[in-house]
């Protein structure tokens, strides 16, 4: 595994929140992996990325196999392989081999409960165009938001494999990491334990789809943390950004670089780097290319400005996700 464009402080060396992160991370998941590492720039975003994906996919009474699938399935439509390897392998640690094997094939499951979550998962990727609304249960609504987010995140900072050569795609590989992982997959977790992580100044009323469950705090911390990044760009620049999330609805550019050189010609000279950057964050974040990170770091050299900007682009396309939600619930 590595990192595409910096390298993220060692975890023995983390303090404060991010230190605070590490630890609830080895005691309920499967310790501070790569994802989280590379946001450890940015607290407040490591923090709230952290508390979504926990309160909605680790904790809480929903099946753990109906979220992973959701995982999976959200993953495969973000064409994050990744995150797909990641999920699958505990698919398997949840004692579902079979079902982990039909959906790295991308095959339809058979059951119908299964089928219809992939069905619904992969559809969120356009909401607009699919006529998407139907929400589920809080943490199974929290696992397809968390991972519209983390896909994104994934993708940009991120080498696609977790181990040389793709050795993770291998079922055997598969089969031999659940059953290493089995006992830490199954392990139910308290919810709302990483809340107290949350900067109390990003938190804000729950969405509706959401009720009183933690997975709602937890997302509009997510959303108010990464949305800062936002202060990076101009009003063009952010308009530009929006704009674009809501008419594009989730489609993949053919070619995302001359695509996303079109959408900033308008945009003034000094944000053209930056909106780009968010553009391709929000539709096809492995299309930032080394060449874009080094004429952003002309004027913005920090690794936490990169991160901001990436989760602000990759935000951005999770909250246009969310807003189908919304309204169904008006």
């Amino acid at each position: 595994m590595t990192y595409r464009f910096f390298i993220p402080t060692p975890t023995r060396a983390a303090t404060g929140r991010t230190a605070a992160v590490y630890q609830q991370m080895r005691e309920d998941f499967l310790g501070p992996l790569p994802t989280f590492q590379a946001l450890s720039a940015v607290p407040e975003v490591l923090a709230a990325t952290w508390a979504l994906m926990r309160e909605a996919l680790l904790a809480g009474n929903a099946s753990r196999v109906e979220r992973e699938l959701v995982a999976v399935a959200v993953s495969r439509a973000n064409r994050c392989q990744f995150c797909v390897d990641a999920h699958v392998l505990l698919l398997h640690a949840l004692g579902a081999p079979k079902l982990a094997e039909a959906v790295a094939r991308g095959e339809t499951p058979p059951e119908p409960r299964y089928a219809h979550l992939v069905q619904w998962a992969q559809a969120s990727r356009s909401p607009s165009a699919a006529d998407w609304t139907g929400p589920s249960r809080p943490e199974i609504t929290g696992t397809l938001l968390a991972f519209h987010f983390i896909n994104r995140v994934v993708s940009a900072l991120l080498d696609p494999d977790l181990l040389p050569g793709g050795l993770q795609r291998s079922p055997l590989v598969r089969s031999v990491g659940g059953r290493l992982y089995a006992r830490a997959a199954r392990e139910p977790q308290e919810a709302g334990r990483s809340l107290p992580l949350l900067d109390a100044d990003l938190t804000a009323s729950p969405p509706a789809w959401a009720g009183d469950s933690p997975v709602g705090v937890a997302y509009a911390s997510l959303r108010n943390a990464a949305a800062q990044g936002g202060d990076l760009l101009g009003d063009v620049a952010r308009q530009t950004v929006t704009a674009t999330v809501r008419w594009e609805d989730g489609r993949f550019p053919a070619r995302p670089a001359d695509w996303a050189v079109d959408l900033v010609r308008d945009v003034p000279g000094k944000d053209r780097i930056a909106t780009r950057i968010a553009l391709l964050a929000a539709f096809a974040p492995s299309a930032i290319s080394p060449g874009d990170v080094a004429l952003w770091r002309l004027s913005h050299p920090a690794d936490a400005d990169l991160v901001r900007l990436v989760a602000y682009g990759a935000i951005a396309a999770t909250d246009h996700v969310a807003q189908a939600l919304a309204s169904a619930h008006r």
